[in-house]
């Protein structure tokens, strides 16, 4: 479909730049926060709403829409501008939280939610894009450093407002606040942000962008599936399901082969930083978020904290990657970043391989370390692996380069918390079932009350210490098999070009090549 539109291009020097970064940082924070917000008050909602067995779809249709709207959002704002699209992404999330405020029924609830992941998908993405319009790569590496301690507030505050709204409003608050601070950071930049037209013909590929949507769909509603309703990776429908999704997969890349303007260009998968980047996001989805979204299993059943306590043992890697991404920011324009990223991933490997020692005598303190030893090898992606990617594309397909790369860490993850969730449910039953022999008969018939809901109060201690020392194994296998993804990422990062991220004139590219011969190749 052929439209006659008015292209955007972004003069920074027309722009007020507080206004406009302070709209996005709102932006970005709240539709953070939101996730956090609503977990920690989900129990009370369910409470309110009924619909129990709609649990798990709550968080999962949010990342669903979101997901599959990424890349779509991001080509549309390479196509109309920026401030469009981001504002009428703002729009949707604001549309989302008015209909979860309302909500009378799950039903309605995740139907806001579904909305609310829509907008959701492009706030993210075009705020890095429109920053990456805004300023020189020197600017944009050390504001990353700022933006750092900045994301960090969703994670501590999120737990907080929660209650605080449970327990002192009622939890449609959770919702409603979104309007006006949303309302706030669309005005920002509406205000902040002046734009550049020129009359252009664009055709809108609404064949690849169906197909896309149906195919991220059919491989994430497998995992989500299989964590919510407990399907297995063996069973019939979710087997129907990815190889619907691989099928639909080939024709997405047959018709985007021969669109005139395809939702995401195939040539960008030509760049190597792009494909790399793209693996390895992946590949740390895989094995973070699927090795640590159980942790607070273990932090309660093993160590004895509360539920809030467990939540807040991982903020230490926050920590760590807060101050990596600081210190990255710093050298991103100044060394290359392949090296960088090299080094960065040693850490992660030291610490799930600390993980993988954990034992009846490890302390929080130890944890705590640990967490933070993994962390500093993260920072590097607090907006480092964005870097690489504005750097590495033609202005007028950063939008979707920026929504594109961030989208395989989304599957990453989606798919790594149902596997990993899947060898700790198979190893857990395993060594419960090993110590059979040692248990009391009165107790080995609640061996499987044990794997699901924890290591019962009334036990003897040393029946304690035995069942304890089964989690902890169980826990080891899967660091273990994490230790794994984080050297496939650390071996991953050496195909990354050899440059420096360096500032673009009129005469040369973004990205200065320091070996002639890596550019040749």
């Amino acid at each position: 479909m052929d439209t006659s539109i008015k292209t955007d291009s972004i003069k920074s020097e027309k722009n007020h730049r507080f206004l406009i970064m302070f709209g996005l940082i709102l932006g970005m924070i709240f539709s953070e926060l939101d996730e956090t917000v609503v977990n920690t008050a989900l129990p009370t909602i369910i409470k309110d709403l009924g619909g129990l067995s709609l649990y798990g779809w709550v968080g999962g249709i949010y990342m669903l829409a979101m997901s599959s709207f990424m890349p779509i959002l991001g080509k549309l704002a390479d196509l109309y501008g920026r401030k469009k699209v981001y504002l009428i992404a703002m729009g949707l999330f604001i549309g989302g939280s008015m209909v979860c405020g309302f909500a009378n029924s799950m039903t309605w609830l995740l139907i806001g939610r579904c909305i609310q992941g829509i907008g959701a998908g492009g706030l993210m993405p075009l705020a890095m894009t429109i920053s990456s319009d805004l300023f020189p790569i020197e600017q944009r590496a050390k504001l990353q450093g700022f933006m750092g301690p900045i994301m960090f507030i969703p994670m501590l505050a999120g737990p907080f407002m929660g209650g605080f709204f449970v327990d002192q409003l009622n939890w449609h608050w959770i919702f409603f606040i979104n309007i006006p601070v949303g309302l706030l950071a669309a005005a920002f930049l509406a205000f902040g942000l002046k734009e550049k037209f020129h009359s252009k013909r664009v055709s809108i590929d609404w064949a690849g962008a169906f197909l896309l949507m149906s195919t991220i769909v059919s491989f994430l509603i497998a995992p989500v599936l299989i964590e919510n309703e407990g399907y297995t990776w063996g069973s019939p429908l979710i087997i129907g399901l990815l190889s619907l999704g691989t099928v639909l997969l080939a024709i997405f890349i047959w018709v985007e082969s021969k669109t005139k303007e395809p939702i995401i260009p195939l040539h960008l998968f030509k760049n190597r930083n792009i494909w790399v980047l793209s693996i390895i996001v992946f590949t740390v989805g895989i094995g973070l978020m699927g090795s640590f979204s159980s942790f607070p299993y273990y932090a309660q059943h093993v160590l004895g904290l509360s539920p809030t306590s467990a939540g807040y043992l991982t903020i230490p890697m926050m920590v760590g990657a807060v101050i990596s991404s600081m210190i990255c920011g710093y050298l991103l324009t100044k060394v290359r970043y392949r090296e960088l990223m090299a080094i960065a991933f040693i850490m992660p490997i030291i610490g799930f391989y600390l993980f993988t020692q954990i034992n009846l005598h490890t302390t929080v303190i130890q944890l705590i370390i640990y967490f933070v030893i993994t962390g500093l090898g993260l920072g590097i992606l607090f907006g480092g692996d964005n870097l690489i990617i504005q750097e590495s594309v033609e202005d007028k397909h950063k939008g979707v380069a920026l929504a594109t790369v961030p989208l395989f860490q989304t599957i990453g993850a989606t798919v790594g918390v149902s596997i990993f969730g899947s060898i700790l449910s198979s190893t857990l039953t395993s060594k419960l079932q090993s110590i059979s022999h040692a248990l009391p008969k009165e107790i080995l018939g609640n061996l499987h009350n044990f794997a699901t809901s924890g290591i019962p109060d009334h036990l003897a201690p040393h029946l304690v210490n035995l069942l304890k020392t089964a989690f902890i194994q169980s826990f080891q296998h899967i660091y273990f098999y994490a230790l794994i993804c984080s050297i496939i990422a650390f071996v991953l990062t050496w195909f990354l070009k050899k440059e420096v991220l360096l500032s673009k004139n009129d005469d040369q590219n973004s990205i200065t090549n320091t070996d002639k011969n890596e550019q040749a190749s």
